[in-house]
């Protein structure tokens, strides 16, 4: 195959033809719902199958300590939309949008307006798009099963298929930059059985058992604030849905898993025709979950509160500009859901605005010489249906050390990570404490910062 230079800042696609700029390229982010950091193969995790997730770690960077500011899925899907904190971007209630000013400084309108075409598949999650923002829109959540052309779908199945759609479909010699919002494996919360997966990744879990988590024990649910332990407190409703027998745990982990697999399936079909269509290496892509989520530990589900569980999601960037050698880093930088919009924002050549509060991520894995990054970041979360439900909390947390203060319970948490990683004992107890009150002014800090 014979290849020819275009220009200096043009590649020809040696299969579809189209010139693309090398300034500018493509952008892909695929964001998985309540997908925790350890629920992917390439970090080590001997069950859960995910070949497509760990070749894009394999061919690019993965980030060890990726935190999001807000453990919940409208506020998080906000911040990463715009980089920017709940105290600034205000999307604290479920259904409310960002205003058409916001938008358009999101990552997708100012990819938009830079001449991208763009899209988004799936779960949005801040309210409703913005009408005529995004030129391709297929948004949907909620259930595992869906009604799509009269059949019944699994909706990573369709997640998946209108993604292919919006590949088959765009423009020639134009960059895009798609978002698949894949629903999965968030848990259908409605249902008697909260994770209903596709019946073709049964095979890939038969004979498995499913290691239970050291922090899900009873000591660990008396170790909790009152407040959190207590019957009504929604962690806990949830987990007696979910893992409060021992064979509830393995069906709803084994089922919890079958739908990581299945969403990795999906992005190794998306993968394939970026490949078929020759973009794949003029592509950016984010691989990133949305928050945390507990597996049972403290006796918790979900997410929404302040512990590790909750706030280490998966990160891994596969970007044309890394050389071959670098490929398969892993780095252990301080990064947010706060980075992904000016990395993306950054990539594309286009302006980062005054208002995004993350970084861009590029320089820890391209410079010859990384920047200095974040030691710290504030942790921030509203309340929720009731205080008695989900509480608001808000953190300061490094690798080594967390404060936790829950206001509307004037209830205090200090942890040495370095010690004690899974937070159990809470060294918040001694008001004389240097480090508490060392704390307390770092919370006060970052918390005018994010405003």
């Amino acid at each position: 195959m014979v290849f020819r230079t275009v220009s200096s800042l043009c590649v020809l696609c040696a299969l579809c033809g189209e010139l693309v700029s090398a300034d500018r390229p493509n952008v892909l982010v695929l964001l998985a719902d309540d997908l925790r950091w350890d629920s992917v193969g390439c970090v080590g995790n001997p069950v859960v199958v995910t070949p497509n997730i760990d070749r894009l770690a394999a061919e690019g960077v993965r980030f060890t300590q990726a935190r999001v500011t807000t453990s919940i899925c409208m506020v998080s899907r906000a911040t990463l939309l715009t980089g920017q904190h709940m105290a600034r971007h205000g999307i604290t209630a479920f259904g409310k949008p960002l205003t058409p000013t916001q938008f358009a400084a999101s990552y997708p309108g100012v990819l938009k307006a830079a001449g991208y075409h763009t899209g988004y598949i799936g779960k949005y999650g801040v309210g409703k798009p913005l009408e005529g923002g995004i030129d391709f829109v297929r948004t949907y959540e909620g259930k595992h099963w869906i009604e799509a052309k009269g059949e019944k779908v699994h909706v990573t199945e369709q997640n998946t298929r209108d993604s292919l759609a919006f590949l088959a479909a765009r423009p020639a010699g134009k960059p895009f930059c798609l978002c698949v919002g894949f629903f999965a494996p968030h848990a259908e919360d409605r249902a008697p059985e909260q994770y209903l997966p596709q019946p073709w990744s049964a095979k890939h879990y038969e004979g498995k058992t499913i290691p239970v988590p050291a922090a899900a024990t009873d000591e660990a649910i008396r170790r909790l604030p009152p407040f959190l332990s207590a019957e009504k407190n929604e962690g806990r409703v949830r987990w007696h849905k979910r893992f409060d027998t021992a064979a509830k745990y393995q069906t709803s982990m084994t089922n919890y898993y079958r739908m990581v697999t299945e969403v990795d399936a999906g992005i190794g079909r998306i993968l394939d025709e970026l490949r078929r269509q020759g973009a794949l290496e003029n592509t950016l892509i984010v691989f990133t979950g949305d928050n945390g989520y507990f597996h049972g530990e403290r006796g918790l589900a979900d997410k929404w509160y302040p512990y590790e569980e909750a706030l280490r999601v998966p990160l891994i960037v596969r970007d044309p500009r890394l050389p071959h050698g670098k490929r398969g880093t892993v780095s252990d930088a301080l990064v947010l859901n706060l980075d992904v919009a000016p990395t993306v924002v950054a990539a594309a050549g286009a302006e980062v605005s005054e208002g995004i509060q993350g970084r861009d991520v590029s320089p820890l894995y391209l410079a010859a010489d990384p920047p200095a990054w974040r030691t710290e970041f504030y942790y921030q979360h509203p309340v929720v249906f009731a205080k008695d439900r989900i509480p608001r909390s808000e953190a300061v947390t490094s690798l080594t050390a967390k404060y936790v203060r829950w206001s509307d319970f004037d209830f205090e948490e200090l942890y040495d990570l370095a010690a004690d990683p899974h937070e159990q004992r809470n060294l918040a107890t001694d008001p004389a404490s240097k480090r508490l009150a060392a704390m307390r002014k770092q919370l006060e800090r970052l918390r005018d910062e994010a405003r």
